[in-house]
């Protein structure tokens, strides 16, 4: 089972070219499915039967994965086992007929105007704190997934321009403007990023020169959330989702924030993002023709 893992995964990062990212999710969710299966004498991929793969649901659950995290199971399964069709060495996809159990919509939560500028309300010149508030400063000015901002190099920004590079799902590039407060902020970070002795390209490095992991810059954001006095956890997600909720608030172009975020359907927009009730009143009271008051 695992040599066909191994070539699953040699297929993915040379022929799709898909994220080193990605590439850890995907082998981590089918080595967890190998280790369920083993444990039930199913040693070979053409014993697994659509009731095998409701199995693997049912005890991922027992487990404790929520809704979520079943689904991400099963689509990895799902993906793997097209692979092994394409590769003659299933006649058909036993987990296409099998459904993922239906997640609630949770819209993930922002922090406000204020709370922003409280959070980076800090001049602090100490480098570290310098590279902590370019990194805030660039995913709040540009709304960058974490593995975005965690990946970008040198040659990605462009201060003089206010533009930044960045390879989003599916190994697609984008170029997005940032700010003035941003530009500012990763200038700093540049004039003292030497003192951290890179050993690469990386844009932002650790106290050892190594290229910043998810894992670091997210201990770094709840660090600065309780520094600052946040009555909320900070994490990279919330300041993403703040991004785009302020700029739906403020322009109501969804078309432009879906660009921003680099979503290939608008649908997962409108999921992202949310007006409050306050903006939507007003949108309603100034442009529906019943609703407009007379001055």
């Amino acid at each position: 089972m695992q040599s066909w893992l191994q070539k699953y995964e040699n297929y993915l990062r040379i022929e799709r070219q898909v994220s080193p990212h990605t590439l850890n999710n995907y082998r981590r969710q089918l080595d967890k499915i190998i280790e369920i299966l083993q444990k039930n004498d199913i040693t070979e991929w053409r014993q697994v039967t659509p009731s095998v793969v409701r199995f693997v649901l049912a005890q991922s659950k027992n487990d404790g994965l929520h809704a979520k995290s079943l689904a991400l199971r099963l689509s990895a399964l799902r993906r793997f086992l097209t692979y092994l069709v394409q590769q003659g060495e299933l006649q058909v996809n036993p987990a296409v007929g099998v459904s993922a159990p239906k997640q609630g919509k949770h819209l993930p939560k922002n922090i406000d105007t204020e709370q922003v500028q409280q959070l980076l309300a800090n001049d602090s010149k100490e480098p570290i704190d310098i590279r902590d508030r370019a990194i805030m400063e660039l995913m709040y000015s540009s709304g960058l997934r974490l593995s975005e901002l965690q990946g970008l190099n040198l040659n990605s920004i462009n201060t003089r321009a206010r533009e930044v590079r960045v390879i989003g799902k599916g190994n697609k590039e984008r170029i997005l403007p940032f700010g003035r407060y941003a530009s500012h902020a990763i200038q700093q970070w540049l004039k003292v990023r030497s003192l951290f002795n890179p050993k690469d390209d990386a844009l932002f490095v650790s106290q050892l020169g190594n290229r910043l992991t998810h894992r670091a810059i997210q201990k770094r954001l709840e660090t600065w959330g309780v520094r600052q006095g946040l009555n909320a956890h900070l994490n990279p997600h919330k300041l993403r989702h703040s991004f785009a909720t302020h700029m739906l608030e403020n322009s109501s172009d969804l078309r432009a924030v879906q660009e921003l975020l680099g979503h290939s359907n608008l649908s997962t927009t409108q999921i992202y993002t949310h007006l409050d009730f306050q903006h939507l009143a007003q949108v309603y009271n100034s442009a529906h023709p019943r609703a407009k008051r007379k001055k």
